[in-house]
């Protein structure tokens, strides 16, 4: 059903507990994972190096467990850089952790990532609260 799955990185706590249902998914489907890292161009030289390690650690996660992923990191917008990617690899599934605030009505202005993800992306996608 899956075969290439996009997995969006930040250093949320709902990244790391979406990393599990992300290894679920790639070895129940057998699929082909890609981790990004979106950056704001805007931002220091010290974003690339975080994202850099942030990637190296995800990377280390799925080793664990016998995963090889490819990794990409991308400047831009996130939510519209991550679409843009999921088209551009042609992912069929998109995972990622949410903070969940503004998947409720209360919050409908707020700038969440995954909630913009939800309605921009050429494919579906995985929310993990």
């Amino acid at each position: 059903m899956f075969t290439n799955i996009l997995f969006p990185l930040n250093r949320s706590q709902e990244t790391k507990q979406a990393i599990a249902i992300a290894i679920d998914l790639v070895q129940k489907f057998e699929a082909k994972l890609c981790a990004l890292s979106v950056i704001d161009p805007a931002m220091p030289e010290s974003d690339r190096t975080s994202a850099e390690t942030l990637i190296a650690e995800v990377e280390s996660c799925f080793a664990e467990v016998g995963i090889s992923i490819e990794t990409k990191i991308l400047e831009g917008k996130a939510a519209f850089a991550i679409c843009d990617f999921a088209d551009e690899i042609n992912a069929d599934l998109i995972v990622m952790g949410s903070r969940g605030m503004s998947l409720v009505e209360e919050h409908p202005d707020s700038d969440s990532v995954s909630q913009k993800v939800i309605n921009l992306s050429p494919c579906p996608v995985l929310v993990v609260p």
